[in-house]
């Protein structure tokens, strides 16, 4: 079976291809290969649509059977930009390699040239013609910054055979439904302004409920491992960030703020700096390790406005962040505790876990803080615990963070698709540059270590998650409205008011539907908002101090004295079944 990723580069070309051929005045950029697909940034004289996408599809499979393999060659710079003038996009990248002193190389099929570096398929008669679709067109700034042309990006799919495209495209479909854009509207979970601005939600009551008993729940199993909570300000004085590196690394991700006196802050992109000097307010002994900070709190990073998107990318992420600042001997057991509070915080929810253990890229040590030595340390350190684990462990090499390694547990929904969600890090180099130390058995100064922990990562980015993996049909424990008491007349409007008084005393969350609609519209109505439990009243119910009960996903259970359903219902509460 071919490379997947040098397929879709192959195809990629290709579209460019059949783009040049129905518009010999476009103007070709980039068209890299990425997750189940590949994309092409092109400018167009006139712009295109995805109306447009059949007749570029319906071009490329018309080329597909003049191309054989792909044939290289390298030219010098000058041959390169006259194969390429009139295109800047090209000569920008000519001018890079030529700058870095790199082979420039040219890549052809049939009669089509590219600028590239490779990684095609050895056979282009090993293509599916019926294995690859286009999807959809979007803007993208060229080299992705703002200040650049828009040009129109080109998505497309692309597998090895037309079977696995169908399954993809199914999940796709399924997806679309699963949106949490739409059902986050659709169920008055959190709604965007354009007054307040781009990527900067507004959660409602009801969201507000999911988001507070996600945190609370997070909380009640940190507490248990020994965590306290701590607070910490929004801002911060320009000297932290220079101080930590995150100054140089984040400078042009941060919202900068100057004092009327002329100083300067910053809205904090996150939060482990501030930690380092609760930490550091007073000497330690080694009997008082580990400290372990926890904080929910918002974080602010200036996302470009082309990135931002639903919950999943937004300018002020809320982040259950906390830090462990223990010895070095005490990093196993710490990573070990977060551990299992990630598999049962997930296992709560059905989501299936995998472990990549991101590592530094040696090729490119500049982007990393501290010395090759203390890297493999540490590295070495968070293979032993996945190995412990006996978990599903992959390695993901220059996914690390630029001052250490981490364990990032990628979730399965649902349908199929991986999400990076919880993340725990070890950071040999923040205690470095702040200086965090305790007293050793033998009264010396001794260098501790941090370790960093994310359970949800932020919970917008996890709300975005849930809401596709369960449909928007939360668990009851987690439905902001828990039960709908639905009178059939007015006749038990009064009888659904005691219901809803007995409901309330015990902390569940009700609605009472007492429009004057039809018994069938508000039940219909309650379903559309995935609501677990209808209680439908009737003459009957008031009778026997009962309740017909309707439960999501089963229909109709029958009727229960509304005592016995009372009990069965906080039992599956509080279990968080």
């Amino acid at each position: 079976m071919q490379s997947l990723e040098h397929l879709r580069h192959s195809i990629a070309h290709l579209l460019a291809a059949a783009v040049l051929e129905l518009y010999p005045d476009a103007k070709r950029a980039i068209g890299p290969a990425i997750e189940n697909g590949f994309y092409y940034d092109i400018e167009f004289v006139e712009p295109i649509s995805d109306e447009d996408l059949p007749k570029i599809e319906e071009k490329m499979r018309e080329l597909l059977p003049s191309w054989n393999q792909f044939e290289s060659r390298e030219v010098d710079v000058k041959a390169a930009k006259k194969l390429f003038k009139d295109n800047p996009y090209k000569e920008e990248l000519i001018n890079e390699l030529e700058t870095k002193g790199e082979t420039i190389t040219i890549y052809k099929s049939g009669n089509y040239e590219d600028l590239c570096r490779g990684g095609h398929v050895e056979n282009v008669k090993d293509i599916d013609p019926n294995a690859f679709k286009l999807t959809h067109t979007a803007g993208a700034y060229w080299r992705g910054d703002e200040k650049n042309k828009m040009l129109t990006r080109i998505y497309g799919v692309a597998f090895n055979t037309e079977k696995e495209l169908q399954e993809h495209l199914a999940m796709l479909e399924e997806a679309k439904k699963r949106d949490h854009k739409k059902l986050g509207q659709e169920l008055d979970l959190f709604v965007f302004s354009n007054l307040v601005g781009s990527g900067l939600p507004l959660f409602t009551p009801k969201g507000t409920i999911v988001r507070d008993l996600l945190d609370n729940f997070v909380w009640e199993l940190r507490k248990k491992a020994g965590y306290q909570r701590v607070d910490i300000p929004h801002i911060t004085k320009k000297e932290l960030y220079e101080t930590s590196g995150h100054w140089e690394k984040f400078k042009q991700d941060l919202f900068r703020i100057t004092t009327r006196e002329g100083h300067e802050f910053a809205m904090k992109p996150m939060n482990c700096p501030h930690h380092t000097q609760l930490y550091a307010r007073r000497p330690w002994s080694y009997r008082e390790l580990p400290q372990r900070y926890a904080s929910t709190t918002k974080v602010y990073r200036d996302e470009q406005s082309g990135e931002l998107s639903g919950l999943t990318r937004v300018r002020s992420i809320t982040q259950d962040d906390a830090h462990v600042f223990s010895r070095i001997s005490q990093v196993k057991e710490e990573f070990l505790k977060i551990w299992d509070i990630v598999h049962t915080f997930y296992g709560t929810f059905g989501l299936t876990l995998r472990v990549r253990i991101s590592t530094h890229d040696p090729a490119h040590r500049e982007n990393y803080l501290g010395d090759p030595e203390r890297w493999e340390q540490a590295e070495q350190m968070l293979r032993e615990i996945a190995s412990e684990k006996r978990a599903d462990v992959f390695e993901g090499i220059g996914e690390a963070n630029f001052y250490g390694p981490k364990l990032d547990f990628m979730a399965k929904d649902a349908i199929g698709r991986e999400h990076q969600v919880a993340t725990i890090q070890l950071d040999m180099n923040l205690p470095e540059r702040f200086d965090l130390t305790c007293t050793n058995e033998k009264g010396e100064k001794e260098r501790i270590v941090m370790i960093h922990a994310s359970i949800m990562g932020s919970i917008e980015r996890f709300l975005s998650v849930l809401i596709e993996h369960t449909a928007g049909a939360f668990p009851t424990w987690l439905a902001p409205v828990q039960v709908a008491i639905l009178p059939i007349t007015d006749k038990q409007v009064d009888y659904a008011k005691t219901i809803a008084s007995r409901l309330e005393a015990e902390g569940i969350r009700f609605e009472i539907s007492d429009q004057n609609e039809t018994i069938g519209k508000k039940i219909r109505a309650a379903e559309l908002q995935k609501i677990p439990y209808l209680l439908i009243v009737g003459d009957k119910e008031v009778q026997a101090d009962a309740v017909a009960v309707r439960k999501r996903g089963r229909g109709d259970t029958g009727q229960l004295p509304l005592n016995e359903f009372v009990t069965q219902l906080k039992q599956e509460i509080e279990s968080r079944a």
